[in-house]
């Protein structure tokens, strides 16, 4: 029998977790937050302590044991693969280096982390950092990340607008900037390597942790990323359908002004629909499901065909082998 969607309860990362959060998830999405220091929604995920669940409250990884690859997916290997926040940056968040699959399973028997992004909400100064200058060798690098200021000088910045996206393929230097609200896709994992933390400190003086030495182990150096250019897909029904990034992780569409469009089912792997604005799905003839601003759904692989009305949805799904 096929499986309907499954409506995401998300878990938070919040206080001294995050430092640099907020409550716009509150303001925007209308989030249960825990306080106004939230800085991460879990929407999808199986991390320890920070799983989300369906409306009963089982765990994903729960669900996951219970339907196996008629939620998975044929294609699906191992354990689930991805990780979806929405991220509130108050403040900028540290400076940040992720590493490969190869590197953090031998050193952290983890996945790797790579993750994109896509704005959602920004001041109109808002930047991020986006890699580091050319020309910065590792060196340079390692000096000035134990200096701490002088790191500010050797980053690449870039000016962000609501919509546009970024991937950070594992080894990009990175961080969110302050008055930044986000959707961030990603490996299955919670490794993160800091270089540097704006000199931050909490309300007894300390400073958090850096991780220099694993850092300059899987950074990348030489030029900056570029950013990628959306380009739109044909699909069933009424409205506009975009590729924002295919990777050989995952991929993101998003969904604008639909009438009825088709997402058909896919039996190689599930799917994660958020909807941006409120929507309806329909499907299993007669069955509709009604999504509130910033609600995300886990499209299982043994499902229907969704119909989709909304102003705006992004749409995530496992990279598999055609």
């Amino acid at each position: 029998m096929p499986l309907p969607p499954i409506l995401m309860y998300p878990s938070y990362r919040h206080g001294k977790a995050t430092p640099w959060g907020g409550a716009r998830l509150r303001e925007l999405y209308h989030k249960d937050i825990p306080d106004v220091k939230t800085g991460e929604s879990m929407e999808v995920s199986i991390i320890p302590g920070l799983s989300s669940s369906d409306a009963e409250g089982t765990g994903l990884s729960r669900l996951i044991q219970r339907y196996g690859k008629a939620l998975l997916g044929t294609e699906i290997k191992g354990d689930f693969p991805l990780l979806l926040k929405l991220i509130d940056a108050k403040e900028n968040l540290s400076v940040q280096v992720h590493p490969n699959d190869i590197y953090a399973q031998k050193n952290e028997n983890k996945l790797g982390k790579t993750e994109a992004w896509v704005i959602l909400d920004a001041r109109s100064d808002s930047k991020l950092v986006y890699g580091i200058k050319d020309g910065v060798t590792a060196s340079m690098l390692g000096e000035a990340a134990q200096s701490g200021r002088a790191l500010e000088d050797m980053l690449n910045y870039v000016n962000v607008s609501k919509g546009d996206v970024f991937y950070i393929p594992a080894g990009t230097v990175h961080a969110i900037g302050e008055g930044i609200v986000l959707y961030e896709i990603q490996q299955s994992s919670d490794i993160t390597y800091r270089f540097y933390d704006w000199d931050r400190r909490d309300e007894y003086g300390n400073k958090r942790p850096l991780h220099t030495r694993q850092a300059l182990d899987v950074v990348n150096l030489g030029k900056p990323p570029e950013r990628f250019i959306p380009y739109p897909l044909p699909m069933r029904g009424r409205g506009q359908l975009e590729m924002l990034l295919d990777t050989p992780y995952f991929s993101i569409m998003r969904y604008q002004n639909c009438q009825g469009a088709v997402l058909p089912a896919d039996r190689r792997r599930f799917s994660i629909l958020t909807a941006l604005t409120s929507a309806r799905l329909h499907y299993a003839a007669d069955r509709t499901l009604d999504l509130e601003t910033g609600q995300t759904v886990l499209l299982p692989a043994n499902g229907e065909d969704i119909f989709i009305d909304g102003d705006e949805l992004l749409y995530s799904c496992p990279a598999v082998n055609s």
